[in-house]
């Protein structure tokens, strides 16, 4: 059992948990991920570290609430426990001297440790992230600390400037910057795009990838993807591919596969926290 030592919420729907994990706080990089289950008959879920403490032996995990089990995970208070936390998984990105990072809405909460750890290394560290408005920015205190640039862009213009992630992103490269690497890290339209302008200009550019992911060790086939015509597996293979080589397309096929039964699983689990349930078994 991992105890819940701070839940934050970091606006309507997005919540920060910071975990009891010190055998995963020992181990952890930036860009890797875990495997939680909320009890004994929930479902498991991979998400990516978004900090951590080795000394304190705590990791920070940040969600947004869009199905039953992150419903089920927030609903959960400081001093309660999660079953399972099972980590660290997938491969830690790697660093270089000048870096781009780029975040779009919740995966900014995997794009930051990632600035936070090119920052520690010494690099420079230009940050681009974009939400749709200013009610859902997050982490803009921590990205400042750890970047030489902040852009800030939001698809209304309440917060930062009016405009995508791409935007300020070609900005940048225009006005004469020379990225070592661009990692792009949020929707997988946002990486799409993003990998589309920087191979405009020939610049590397790692996205990282977090498919539906049951087991983690490559055995479920879930997370599979195509990569350079390849199939890969994101839990053991990634989740950092070369984003140039993705087949996003198909990426965002697979991913509406199962929007049915996550509506009808949210469905069930309101009809529980009701009071209601279904007495033909309909809901198993």
């Amino acid at each position: 059992m991992y105890k819940i030592v701070k839940k934050e919420n970091l606006n309507p729907t997005v919540t920060k948990m910071v975990i009891d994990a010190p055998l995963v706080a020992a181990k952890v990089e930036p860009g890797q991920f875990i495997i939680l289950r909320v009890d004994e008959s929930g479902e498991r879920i991979p998400l990516t570290v978004a900090d951590y403490d080795r000394e304190g032996g705590t990791v920070t995990i940040i969600f947004q609430i869009v199905g039953a089990t992150t419903e089920k995970l927030n609903a959960l208070s400081e001093g309660e426990y999660i079953r399972d936390f099972v980590g660290p998984l997938g491969r830690e990105t790697e660093g270089r001297k000048k870096v781009a990072v780029v975040g779009g809405g919740v995966g900014c909460a995997i794009a930051y440790p990632v600035a936070k750890k090119f920052h520690e290394n010494g690099a420079a560290v230009h940050s681009v992230v974009g939400f749709r408005t200013k009610d859902l920015v997050i982490l803009e205190n921590e990205f400042r600390a750890v970047s030489d640039e902040y852009r800030l862009m939001s698809d209304d213009g309440s917060a930062g400037e009016k405009g995508l992630v791409t935007d300020a992103l070609r900005a940048l490269i225009e006005s004469g910057e020379k990225y070592d690497e661009v990692i792009a890290i949020g929707p997988l339209v946002m990486m799409k795009f993003v990998c589309l302008l920087t191979k405009e200009y020939g610049i590397k550019t790692t996205v990282s990838m977090n498919p539906i992911m049951i087991d983690g060790t490559g055995m479920c086939g879930g997370c599979r993807l195509t990569v350079g015509g390849e199939v890969k597996f994101a839990c053991v293979d990634g989740p950092d591919f070369d984003g140039h080589l993705v087949d996003f397309d198909e990426a965002m096929r697979r991913q509406g596969m199962y929007r049915t039964q996550e509506q009808r699983a949210a469905a069930i689990e309101a009809e529980r926290e009701a009071g209601h349930v279904c007495k033909i078994g309909l809901d198993k």
